[in-house]
């Protein structure tokens, strides 16, 4: 599972680098920002979920 979420990270990183260097693709970079925050987000309350039930 941590492995999944880190690829999409990574690949959210290289889509908004994608985005700022290629002419006309600014909207790539404002949409992997945005997917790149919500999959963080998810992570980070899936691990605390995790942790809280293994308690």
């Amino acid at each position: 599972m941590v492995g999944n979420i880190v690829l999409l990270l990574v690949l959210w990183i290289i889509g908004g680098i994608i985005g700022l260097v290629v002419k006309g693709l600014v909207w790539l970079f404002w949409a992997s920002l945005v997917l790149f925050a919500i999959t963080f987000l998810v992570g980070i309350v899936k691990g605390i979920l995790a942790k809280s039930t293994k308690s």
